[in-house]
């Protein structure tokens, strides 16, 4: 939950030093996904190792109310469940989907995970055996070795256990994914996530641990009713989108979903509000850093000072080392992560690559 906000006296005083460098993390984004598939205990272990500060869960809920970390709250990016249940699909947008939700933790056990691939569409015969494209092909390899979907606590255990065995405190950064779809399917994601991490001993503002979610609606609930129901006060961050992402949905007046609207957020003013019931924000990177910037004119967005005015944390996503992932304005990973860490002055971001982010912050 946010602390009292800063008075306006320290406002003022901080307003010329708002960059300024101090206490940086690296958070391996879904693991050390640059190297092994998303999300795996593999990727998990692998960050751990590389000296991740923070490793990211995001969190979904299965048929039988268990909690299980993928990205996506579908299966079919990432694992081979269209060839073992073909006919489990739901249709969106005239595409089949298969849902995790529709799923028990057993019959999702029983998936092998890859590194994600594109999904052919349903014009394509051979969209359920022709899985060979992957999103960025220089990663490991499709359908190779053995990976399942992790649990929410096998993660937790997992990265509890490896701090007891190397005696570091290495946090977790789960995300609470789409609480408007498990909500419409009667189940309390948010709440059943809370209390896992009550259960394994997270339950104070100084534990290692961030809470995120995109949906505001669902942060200020987090952190003015359910936190305090289970009497836990844990971090909150503010995931920021678009709104033409479809990121978060609400019900219209008519009863059906349609986009929550972001523009909110990024007008003057917006970050005292967020500041009220999170710790943080974390935004794309374009959101930070005009994408018209250049080597020698950085050109960095009102968003930045306002968070830090307010007093919250700034964890943008998302750092990738693959080909033509550097924007134009950095000439090289190590480069983008300069402008950002240095320049901008972000508290950390979310990296596939934990060992370079790690190797670059040693370096300074």
């Amino acid at each position: 939950m946010k602390k009292q906000l800063i008075t306006a006296v320290i406002l003022v005083g901080m307003a010329g030093s708002v960059f300024a460098a101090n206490d940086k993390i690296v958070i391996a984004h879904r693991g050390a996904s640059g190297y092994l598939p998303e999300h795996t205990l593999e990727a998990y272990s692998a960050a751990y190792f590389m000296g991740a500060d923070y490793i990211e869960q995001d969190v979904v809920m299965t048929k039988d109310n268990q909690l299980v970390i993928l990205h996506d709250h579908t299966l079919d990016r990432t694992t081979d469940v269209m060839a073992k249940f073909p006919s489990r699909y739901r249709m969106v947008d005239g595409d089949k989907r298969w849902f995790a939700i529709d799923f028990t933790l057993a019959e999702i056990k029983t998936l092998r995970v890859t590194e994600g691939f594109k999904i052919p569409d349903n014009s394509e015969k051979n969209q359920i055996k022709d899985l060979t494209q992957a999103g960025f092909p220089q990663r490991f390899p499709l359908w190779k070795s053995n990976f399942e979907v992790a649990t929410f606590a096998e993660a937790i255990e997992l990265i509890q256990g490896l701090n007891k065995s190397t005696q570091r405190n290495v946090g977790i950064y789960p995300e609470i994914k789409a609480p408007w779809l498990h909500r419409s399917e009667g189940k309390d994601i948010s709440k059943a996530v809370l209390t896992m991490l009550k259960a394994y001993g997270y339950d104070s503002i100084d534990d290692q641990v961030y809470v995120q979610c995109f949906d505001p609606i669902e942060n200020k609930r987090i952190a003015n009713v359910l936190m305090p129901e289970l009497k836990i006060d844990l971090k909150v961050i503010q995931l920021m989108a678009e709104t033409s992402w479809n990121e978060t949905m609400v019900l219209n007046k008519q009863g059906k979903f349609e986009p929550y609207n972001y523009d909110w957020m990024f007008k003057p003013g917006a970050m005292a509000e967020v500041a009220k019931y999170a710790d943080g924000i974390g935004p794309w990177k374009p959101m930070l850093v005009d994408d018209k910037s250049t080597y020698d004119n950085i050109i960095v967005k009102p968003l930045m000072k306002e968070a830090k005015i307010a007093g919250l944390k700034v964890h943008p996503y998302t750092f990738r080392a693959d080909n033509g992932r550097t924007p134009a304005y950095a000439k090289d990973f190590d480069d983008m992560l300069d402008v950002f860490y240095n320049k901008v002055g972000v508290d950390g971001v979310f990296t596939d690559f934990t060992d370079k982010a790690v190797k670059f912050l040693n370096k300074q």
